[in-house]
């Protein structure tokens, strides 16, 4: 019989069966995790497969592998994500999301396995846009359920037009066609999309703000987060971090960086 995820006990996830000559047994059951199919390069649908792929699909599929149990992807808006995992609807979310203080009260986060920040892009021929403060007044797009969006509103009040769409796609398709000035969003996603469809048309512009970690969101109490914690920390030490890493982004000498300005926040 099979049981949902979160009535497994402890011991299904650290081996059973000591007794049988010292050989742990492991009990392999399948986690619903959730993610965003927008946040490109993180996870997006490969046409071709009509697999999700993206580095946060190669981070949890080879972490789920190491702690003994299975994934199954389900995608969903971005600002679902927390919630589905709160309810228990699903057992682990993994989407580019920020930790914390305020997510922290309501779900368990791994230890941080990314470290980003959040970058303008503006249309390639706008010269008047350069830092925040020339956002002021302006028309900004960025995400529903973002902490980019939270960021915007405290900074500029109603003295800028902050426009949340519900996907990168969205937002960056309005910034391309005119109606928004510039978006504020998550620095490896502007990044990737200004290198790739956005090319040509859009620029990445000023210094990267407020820096922060991503982390993998589990239901309160889920006895996934030390076992996952364990194969985080593994993958560090033997260079598969490095390797996954290296595939969607470069070298980390490579990657989009850049002075931090402002407190340790978030986007996603």
């Amino acid at each position: 019989m099979s049981y949902p995820l979160k009535h497994v006990a402890l011991a299904g996830w650290v081996g059973l069966g000591l007794a049988l000559g010292g050989a742990a047994q492991a009990q392999t059951e399948t986690a619903q995790v959730a993610t965003d199919p927008s946040f490109v390069p993180f996870e997006m649908m490969d046409e071709d497969t009509g697999e999700m792929t993206g580095f946060d699909m190669e981070m949890i599929r080879e972490l789920a592998k190491r702690a003994g149990f299975e994934v199954e992807i389900n995608t969903m808006d971005f600002n679902g994500i927390i919630p589905a995992v709160q309810t228990g609807s699903m057992d682990i979310a993994i989407a580019g999301i920020t930790i914390t203080d305020e997510r922290g009260e309501i779900v368990d986060f791994s230890d941080p396995y990314y470290d980003s920040g959040l970058r303008i892009l503006v249309a390639a021929n706008n010269d008047d846009i350069k830092t925040i403060e020339d956002l002021e007044g302006k028309t900004i797009g960025t995400k529903i359920g973002s902490t980019s969006f939270d960021f915007l509103t405290e900074k500029f009040g109603d003295d800028a037009e902050i426009t949340p769409y519900p996907g990168s796609g969205d937002m960056y398709l309005a910034l391309m066609g005119g109606s928004v000035d510039a978006v504020f969003y998550d620095a490896p996603n502007v990044g990737y999309f200004a290198k790739t469809r956005g090319e040509g048309q859009v620029k990445v512009v000023g210094p990267l703000y407020e820096g922060q970690q991503y982390g993998i969101a589990f239901a309160k109490g889920s006895e996934l987060v030390k076992p996952v914690n364990k194969a985080l920390a593994e993958m560090r030490e033997d260079g598969t971090y490095d390797e996954i890493y290296s595939n969607w982004f470069g070298s980390p000498s490579d990657s989009d960086g850049g002075e931090s300005e402002g407190d340790s926040s978030g986007d996603q």
